[in-house]
């Protein structure tokens, strides 16, 4: 997976193994974060 900061404060993610043939997917500041904020909170914990 590879993240990048993008135009206009945008976030940026893609698969890298698609080689660049894949969809990037595009995220405000305002989302990463509370994407970010989820993980460490171990809101998307499997178990």
């Amino acid at each position: 997976m590879e993240v990048a900061l993008l135009a206009d404060d945008a976030i940026g993610v893609r698969d890298t193994k698609a080689e660049g043939k894949g969809p990037i997917l595009t995220f405000t500041r305002a989302e990463w974060d509370a994407f970010i904020g989820g993980a460490k909170d171990g809101e998307f914990d499997l178990t």
